[in-house]
């Protein structure tokens, strides 16, 4: 046993212990944009949703939808076609990770988000959960 045990502590020296002190293993950044007339650009639109792990898509319906205007992927960027204040796009961007991205078991965000016949469905990669997700966005 004392072979074993002097492997395990081996293996403790190697492996980088994480720090959870001050910080959340899993923070969204904030949208980075600006005005050009009357429109709203959100620079960092494919970035958030790649850090979110969801298809770019799914995610722009759901702004849209719930910021209640048009707009169209130029690139990486999400250009709206209203003037919106910053803090309301991303009450809402938190409001999708909420909603989509975080497990409602054990609140992690390492989810999928996968679709069986009609059906969406959220599924926790952590923990095994499976959730019903809103379909029709």
């Amino acid at each position: 046993m004392s072979e074993y045990e002097k492997l395990l502590d081996e293996a403790y020296k190697k492996v980088r212990r994480v720090s959870m002190e001050g910080s959340e293993r899993f923070e969204i950044s904030k949208a980075e944009g600006h005005f050009e007339g009357k429109k709203t650009i959100i620079s960092n639109f494919s970035q958030i949703a790649s850090y979110l792990r969801r298809n770019v898509s799914h995610f722009q319906k759901f702004i849209l939808r719930e910021l209640a205007t048009s707009g169209q992927m130029e690139g990486d960027r999400l250009v709206l076609n209203n003037k919106i204040p910053s803090s309301k796009i991303n009450q809402k961007i938190d409001e999708y990770a909420k909603e989509f991205v975080l497990c409602k078991e054990c609140g992690k965000p390492d989810t999928e988000l996968i679709k069986e016949e009609r059906m969406s469905f959220i599924r926790c990669l952590a923990c095994g959960a499976r959730h019903p997700a809103r379909s029709k966005i």
